[in-house]
């Protein structure tokens, strides 16, 4: 098979159009460990750890839902010393925790476990993190890494490689932790603007996938609400209720500046022809769309 002739699952969803609002997945913790060795397909789940500490490790993030991230630096040559790992929270108030160490033997690792107890410091800086995953998806490295190349000529210190975020067919993605905030379908171009964008205090709807600590009918809402009104700030919309109706859902959403206004968003969701959504997914499978019916203040 020649690469004109090989499937790129990023391609076909550029072609079909599929809708990037409500496919976050959730979460509100994460785990990042430094690894400069090959990433293997399932990421940390196929490192060569000792055991005991792959299990203990892995049990506690169980325990908090956190999912666990591989990262590196795009630099060469790589560097020396040892390697970083982080925990980051991200609080219903609104506050973000992180906590940072380093690791030298396996054994090292075991401190993670103790740091998803524990909470982290208040005020660190973000961490972007860029899909580059090639091993699981194809799409992620080909899109991928151009997009950490030009992240990290502007942002050095903040942005990583990591493995697999989901939604492969959205590549490039870049997840802004521990905030929770998914970006895809973004090129060199795009996600430097994004990033600046973000940054500064400003998310637009054209490439956001969602808020983690959103469920996706309500990560549609904000969506809709960003498309109408404009670019916000990461907390200025705050999800107060939901209620659903078989495949309709009212999510009632609260803008908290200029002035406190409320919304009634009405998101309807239903399930999409199957299609092969990612590079190796031989067998096509639906996947769940959503559409925006209605807003009214509340």
């Amino acid at each position: 098979m020649t690469t004109t002739d090989r499937f790129f699952c990023a391609d076909a969803a550029r072609t079909r159009g599929d809708s990037l609002a409500g496919t976050a997945p959730r979460g509100t913790v994460w785990v990042l460990i430094e690894y400069r060795g090959a990433w293997p397909t399932n990421g940390y789940d196929g490192l060569d750890l000792d055991p005991v500490v792959k299990a203990h490790v892995w049990a506690a993030a169980h325990a908090v839902r956190a999912r666990i991230f591989l990262i590196r630096r795009l630099v060469r040559p790589r560097p020396e010393g040892p390697g970083r790992w982080a925990v980051l929270h991200y609080e219903r108030s609104g506050a973000y925790r992180q906590r940072w160490g380093t690791w030298n033997s396996d054994q090292d690792l075991v401190e993670i476990a103790e740091a998803l107890r524990t909470p982290g410091h208040l005020d660190e800086p973000p961490v972007v993190l860029v899909c580059v995953h090639g091993q699981h998806d194809i799409c992620c490295a080909v899109r991928g890494r151009p997009v950490a190349r030009a992240l990290s000529e502007h942002w050095p210190n903040l942005v990583w490689e990591c493995t697999h975020v989901g939604g492969d067919r959205f590549a490039a993605n870049v997840v802004v932790v521990p905030d929770g905030t998914y970006y895809g379908c973004l090129d060199p171009t795009s996600a430097v603007g994004v990033v600046e964008e973000h940054l500064a205090g400003r998310i637009h709807p054209d490439f956001l996938r969602g808020y983690t600590d959103l469920a996706p009918p309500q990560q549609v809402a904000v969506a809709a609400l960003l498309a109408r009104f404009g670019p916000a700030g990461r907390h200025a919309y705050t999800v107060t209720g939901t209620a659903r109706d078989g495949d309709d859902w009212r999510v009632r959403v609260e803008l908290h500046a200029p002035r406190p206004t409320a919304f009634d968003i009405e998101v309807h969701a239903h399930r999409t022809a199957p299609y092969r959504l990612t590079c190796r997914g031989p067998v096509p499978s639906p996947a769940v769309g959503y559409e925006v019916r209605s807003i009214h203040s509340a």
